[in-house]
């Protein structure tokens, strides 16, 4: 490190031309969208973005080339200014994205222990094995799926839902490969759809919700341009869909595990505890997720001490209480098992477009897209985005230009940015997802066919926003 301060790094700033500088807030920021740390920043994000679209043909989890982008995109633009005498101002910066992010990883690592609990006590198992169980008929079951996929989302996300609802086509689908295929695609846009009227329901309204743009109860003026979103596509899928009635697997029955049902619960006033710390105290929403995994910690001790009896592993003498002691309920084993894949891969999304925001791109493009076209064509364009990049860049992006819009366009963005992305499998957490879960059935060409029909869904639910809430 002593070798590289003293002898590379004046050499490295030696290829620095001059600098735009501009004073606001009491700290200096240069202007670096002429440079060649710019366009050098602007390649590294593109590059490792485009190792996340082909994820499943490399074999390269997402996560990787967006951390390495987001470090190599502040290591410059910390040397440019440090060069420039202005030692804390990536700092600050860095700082200000860094908390951003923290507040949504406790918040979804809460979630995520949630769901894994839920999962562990066979809750999601139970509701798969009653549906096989019921003999419904293919279209019933691509309605049932469907229905339940865009009421669930919005509790438990849509990455969450689409693939329990993909378990359950999978099971009863077996011999029908042509209706697992057309039966994802379904799960897919109702789960976006459901997931874009709820602050719990996809990343993007998390984040709007957490930014403070928009209340929780406001969200659900979005719940019937949803609707239309998703129902316009499924009408017309529907005459695809085979005839018959796949055969039930009655050997399969599963019960829900002592206390599954009370977890479900008490998510709930979790839920309810993050909306009332939000509205009535004025507290980011993440210390009211916090305070609900209390209640989920407290009650796995119950749960492990009183309703499961469980012998003590080995011969290792530990008091009663101790976690270790039980292979039963594990609150830590639950938190273990979140997606840190998904976790870290949006550390490195904000942190990455966070940095080209500090370089000064997303104001220029905030000029034009919002100040040239205006935001009804601006928000609009912000859903075709999604479909090929993915909702969370694109929205981060948008809540970091901050451009000046009514509440009324920031339900638009919200519901473009969370629907646009099921035009195209690659375009929402959920498909790509699935297109790993159901490998061979429901693919990226497959998805593609019915393009039209998605995006007609996408088109007459912003024409329903305008015409309800404009």
């Amino acid at each position: 490190m002593k070798f590289f301060a003293t002898y590379l790094t004046p050499l490295v700033f030696l290829l620095f031309p001059s600098l735009a500088l501009a004073s606001g807030d009491n700290q200096e920021w240069i202007d670096l969208t002429s440079h060649w740390v710019g366009y050098t920043a602007i390649a590294v994000f593109v590059i490792g973005y485009i190792l996340v679209i082909f994820e499943e043909q490399i074999h390269m989890r997402k996560s990787k080339p967006v951390m390495m982008s987001a470090g190599i995109i502040w290591i410059m633009i910390a040397a440019v200014y440090v060069n420039n005498g202005f030692t804390h101002s990536a700092e600050v910066a860095i700082r200000h994205n860094f908390l951003e992010y923290a507040e949504l990883f406790f918040f979804l690592m809460v979630a995520m222990t949630y769901i894994n609990a839920m999962l562990e006590r066979g809750v999601f198992d139970a509701l798969r094995s009653w549906l096989v169980a019921k003999g419904f008929s293919y279209k019933a079951l691509f309605w049932l799926t469907g229905i339940l996929a865009f009421f669930i989302s919005p509790i438990a996300d849509n990455l969450t839902t689409a693939l329990i609802m993909c378990a359950v086509v999978m099971a009863v689908g077996a011999d029908k490969p042509a209706f697992i295929g057309i039966a994802c695609i379904n799960i897919v846009v109702c789960a976006n759809a459901g997931g874009a009227f709820s602050p719990f329901g996809d990343i993007t309204t998390l984040m709007v919700w957490q930014k403070g743009l928009i209340d929780f109860a406001t969200f659900f003026n979005l719940f019937i341009p949803s609707v239309v979103n998703a129902i316009i596509p499924a009408a017309i899928m529907h005459f695809a869909l085979p005839e018959g009635t796949p055969k039930p697997n009655t050997d399969e029955t599963v019960k829900i595990k002592a206390g599954g049902l009370q977890i479900v619960a008490l998510f709930l006033i979790t839920i309810v505890t993050a909306v009332s710390f939000h509205n009535f105290l004025h507290l980011p929403p993440v210390y009211g997720m916090m305070f609900g995994l209390g209640y989920l910690k407290l009650y796995g001790y119950y749960i492990r001490n009183f309703k499961e009896n469980v012998p003590a592993m080995g011969n290792v003498d530990l008091p009663p209480s101790s976690e270790a002691n039980h292979d039963g309920f594990d609150i830590f084993d639950k938190v273990a098992k979140s997606e840190w894949d998904t976790l870290f891969f949006f550390y490195g999304v904000i942190l990455s477009v966070g940095g080209l925001g500090f370089i000064g791109y997303l104001s220029v493009s905030s000029a034009y897209v919002y100040g040239e076209l205006g935001p009804d064509v601006a928000n609009v364009l912000v859903g075709f985005a999604s479909a090929i990049v993915d909702n969370i860049p694109v929205m981060f992006a948008v809540l970091t230009m901050n451009p000046e819009m009514s509440e009324f366009h920031w339900l638009l963005v919200t519901l473009t940015a969370g629907v646009g992305g099921s035009m195209l499998s690659v375009g929402s957490a959920a498909g790509v997802a699935l297109m790993g879960q159901a490998r061979g059935y429901y693919t990226f060409f497959g998805h593609l066919k019915w393009m039209p029909a998605i995006a007609l869904g996408y088109g007459a639910s912003i024409y329903v926003h305008y015409l309800i809430n404009g």
